[in-house]
């Protein structure tokens, strides 16, 4: 189906981060954007408020009419719906073209110049990163994220003049085998989704694979020293880029009275002194990555210096929501064993001399399964540790599999506790916490607007 023939567009788990990026889209496009979702959420609030027509209950009779017609209308799903879903048993028995989230950005990415993210983690600060640089520059850009900007409130930019698209690219499910980019970075291949891969092999194998799918002309920029070895055409550009290594990289980092600065190192042109807008540690090497994409594309010193200065950050994405003498709250959305390893690194260095405390939500049995001692290893750089049970998602139960297995392996004289979730309120009214950091991908981070009024009350 061509963009130009479709009117009418329907999601099916349309409440998702990325899946309402895409929604956002076709609303600004003006077709008419209807949609399911289990439940509905702040964002499926807002997309109401946007235009889209959605319901919660699994009813055929609820699509709207105008979703009806498979010669006009595009059925978006995402893969965490199940096969005997009835609406999309619908849609499949007649006829209509149905197509996951990944598979419409990679059509964007053959409309527009594609500059897409990649990696196990920090790919969505990246993305956003870029898209701020580009958006504020002469060159303006589009841009689906995997996060809600700080800066624009939203996972979603549009640009009438832009030949540009900034894409999160997510390897779960291999989505990101759809996609065609101008270029690319790949910011870390720690394997991850292994109840979809299996195999680090096969994960290594498939960023290997998406390196392939770089358009000729484009460029890779991939970190420094890891382990998948691309596979890019002859008619790709390669940069390799790291904290203090590579093609671009930082040097003369200041860290000091709330604030970040460092030198930009490139092969195009070095600029001194950029200032970390939201300043935490674990920026610096993401901001380099975002630069190195941007100034590629055409952004010049002045455009890259102002966007990250202006960078407000992501929401859940090592979110302040209090910073004051008495008491700093974060929300961060860290789920796997190296994010949360940087994440509790850059808290460590900004806060070396407070008591920082962790409630961690594990997300996954499988991967709690798989990296249990990872995720140990990785908390007990705090100096306590609150575990509450497994975040499910997709997933059913794994016998022994629990919270208990990260407990069991903290460091020794690591403060430690095992609660439900439900109990975690009682425990922010019981206790005074000075750093207190709310970890995971989980439901967790919606106790967050409580914990920060209940923290905000003592």
């Amino acid at each position: 189906m061509e963009i130009k023939n479709i009117k009418a567009v329907y999601f099916i788990g349309a409440g998702g981060i990325g899946m309402s990026a895409i929604a956002r889209y076709f609303i600004k496009e003006g077709l008419v954007v209807g949609g399911y979702d289990k439940t509905p959420s702040e964002l499926t609030k807002r997309l109401e408020k946007e235009g889209m027509i959605i319901h919660y209950e699994e009813n055929v009779d609820e699509i709207p009419h105008a979703c009806k017609n498979p010669a006009s209308c595009l059925v978006i799903y995402t893969p965490a719906i199940p096969n005997d879903h009835k609406e999309l048993v619908y849609f499949r028995e007649n006829g209509f073209e149905i197509q996951k989230r990944a598979q419409v950005l990679g059509t964007l990415t053959r409309k527009y110049k594609g500059l897409c993210v990649a990696g196990t983690h920090g790919k969505t600060t990246t993305s956003t990163m870029c898209a701020h640089i580009m958006n504020q520059s002469h060159l303006e850009c589009n841009a689906f994220l995997g996060g809600i900007s700080k800066n624009y409130g939203t996972n979603y930019l549009l640009s009438d003049n832009s030949e540009f698209v900034v894409i999160e690219a997510d390897e779960f499910d291999r989505s990101f085998h759809w996609l065609h980019p101008w270029m690319t970075v790949i910011t870390s291949t720690d394997p991850d989704h292994l109840d979809i891969y299996k195999t680090k092999e096969a994960y290594l194998e498939s960023f290997r694979h998406y390196t392939t799918l770089i358009q000729p002309g484009g460029a890779l920029i991939i970190h420094c020293d890891l382990e998948m070895k691309p596979n890019v055409g002859a008619d790709v550009r390669t940069y390799e880029y790291s904290l203090d290594k590579g093609d671009f990289h930082a040097e003369n980092i200041r860290i000091g009275n709330g604030e970040i600065t460092f030198d930009f190192v490139s092969p195009i042109e070095n600029i001194k002194n950029i200032q970390l807008g939201h300043p935490v540690p674990i920026n610096v090497e993401n901001a380099v990555a975002a630069m190195a994409m941007a100034q590629l594309n055409g952004c010049n010193a002045e455009e890259l210096r102002y966007g990250m200065k202006t960078y407000h950050g992501v929401e859940r994405r090592f979110d302040f929501k209090i910073k004051d003498e008495r008491h700093v709250l974060i929300s961060d959305y860290a789920h796997h064993p190296k994010e949360i390893f940087q994440s509790a690194r850059s808290i460590r260095q900004l806060y070396n001399n407070r008591k920082i405390t962790a409630i961690f939500q594990p997300h996954l049995y499988t991967r709690t399964r798989d990296f249990y001692r990872d995720f140990a290893e990785a908390l007990s750089q705090l100096d306590e540790v609150i575990l509450t049970n497994i975040y499910p998602a997709r997933e059913e139960p794994i016998p022994g599999v629990t919270s208990q297995l990260i407990y069991d392996n903290l460091r020794p004289g690591i403060e430690r506790s095992l609660i439900n979730k439900d109990d975690v309120l009682d425990l922010i009214k019981s206790r005074d916490f000075d750093v207190l950091v709310i970890l995971g991908a989980g439901d967790l981070d919606n106790y967050v607007p409580q914990i920060a009024k209940i923290i905000n009350s003592k």
